[in-house]
């Protein structure tokens, strides 16, 4: 069973030894530094890409684009049950293979082989190529040797991950580290109702994790969302998290929280009271199969009894949410430069049994996008000052700790790639 210490004294900051100082934001404005964060991160570390439940049968895919590694792949379970991930590109002239209208979309859905738009090259479900078009042209192939290129693919607790290094040896369990480790069990595959957002923001990719990885903001940012005799209270007092936890590149923040009525009913809106639900999510939580004393030990690792939610940043862009009343978000943060990236929220609820739950879900989800809209709009205004390069230096306070870990994390990843001599390189010496 994984180890989660209980709060140290003192700075939290201090106790990872992660430093103090003032930071540069240089590695969230520089295009230099954007490629080599592409080769040195995008193209080595294993990134999430959906979910178990996007494949239902056999024959179900979905095309996933990863700007960041300069790559596309299919994931697709096979004819055999497993699932499996390809670049997603046709080996007769390069072509891309599955797309619908717009080459740069992605896509989904079932089928029996993929087929080449261009030249109609079909590839079965393992990858292999099945059928070329006029094949006694093309002086004895071997289709043996040009079936799809795949791509390392793993899954976690139904999480499906791919890593694009070819060099990689490291499982995708071992990487998450302790963490995934100690959320293992969690019923994952009972909240299959979904709710997904998704927008292009004009940001670098990291500072809307760093949004995300503080509550600092909270009482501040998002004050309009409580009634004004709370709100007051709120920015008075300010907010500090339960826990924080560092393991490798990834962290977490496990914070207070959750409306639980009659104590904080005077804190919310009308139609939160009127639908027992909000931004935390219903207050009758749906049953899962385990108590909130039950859960795994990564969860609530405190074991408070005010706890309302855990935030779960595993390196690069993949953010799980676990909340009290039972039910998931996840984040992805995809980049496609070094000022622009693509956001993806996903919030997982058990399937509601009547109206009133769906309503319930769907107020939970819509709250999520409002504050999900107030932290998303001071970020262009935060990316074209950081370019002005009027400050060179931010002060970060012990709350803004995964921040410091994340960009701290992300120069570590460039600097050592930097320094590793290329293939070619290599070989000339």
């Amino acid at each position: 069973m994984a180890h989660f210490p209980k709060p140290p004294e003192g700075s939290w900051t201090e106790h990872f030894k992660i430093g103090t100082e003032p930071v540069s934001y240089e590695d969230s404005i520089s295009p230099e530094f954007y490629e080599s964060e592409r080769d040195a991160i995008f193209r080595r570390t294993w990134l999430n890409v959906g979910r178990v439940e996007q494949l239902a049968r056999n024959g179900s895919y979905f095309t996933k684009e990863l700007d960041a590694a300069r790559a596309s792949v299919i994931v697709v379970r096979g004819s055999d049950g497993e699932v499996r991930s390809f670049y997603n590109v046709c080996r007769h002239r390069g072509n891309k293979l599955v797309w619908d209208d717009y080459p740069r979309e992605e896509t989904k859905g079932n089928c029996r082989a993929f087929t080449c738009k261009y030249h109609a090259w079909r590839y079965d479900l393992e990858g292999k190529l099945a059928f070329v078009q006029q094949e006694s042209e093309f002086f004895d192939i071997d289709k043996s040797k040009y079936g799809l290129l795949p791509v390392q693919t793993e899954v976690w607790e139904g999480f499906i991950f791919v890593n694009l290094d070819p060099d990689n040896t490291t499982p995708l369990k071992e990487y998450l580290g302790r963490f995934a480790d100690g959320i293992e069990g969690y019923p994952f595959h009972k909240l299959t109702q979904v709710h997904k957002y998704r927008a292009e923001i004009g940001s670098n990719w990291k500072l809307f994790i760093d949004a995300f990885a503080e509550f600092y903001h909270a009482p501040i940012l998002h004050s309009g969302q409580y009634v004004a005799e709370e709100a007051a209270k709120i920015k008075k007092y300010g907010y500090e998290a339960l826990s924080y936890d560092i393991d490798g590149p990834h962290s977490m923040v496990s914070s207070w929280g959750g409306i639980a009525p009659p104590k904080q009913r005077a804190m919310v809106k009308p139609v939160e009271r009127a639908l027992r639900s909000g931004l935390f999510g219903s207050w009758d939580a749906p049953d899962i199969g385990m108590t909130t004393e039950e859960l795994p030990p990564a969860i609530n690792p405190t074991r408070s009894d005010v706890w309302g939610m855990d935030t779960f940043v595993f390196f690069p862009n993949f953010m799980l949410l676990v909340w009290r009343p039972n039910w998931v978000l996840t984040y992805h943060y995809w980049p496609t430069s070094h000022n622009t990236h693509i956001f993806e929220a996903t919030c997982y609820f058990v399937p509601p049994k009547n109206a009133f739950e769906r309503l319930q879900q769907e107020l939970a989800a819509v709250s999520f996008k409002e504050y999900g809209l107030q932290d998303g709009n001071t970020l262009e205004a935060t990316q074209t000052m950081l370019e002005s390069r009027t400050v060179d230096t931010y002060p970060l306070g012990d709350q803004e700790i995964l921040l410091r870990h994340l960009h701290t994390t992300v120069r570590q990843f460039v600097d050592q790639h930097r320094q590793t001599p290329s293939p070619a390189s290599a070989d000339a010496n």
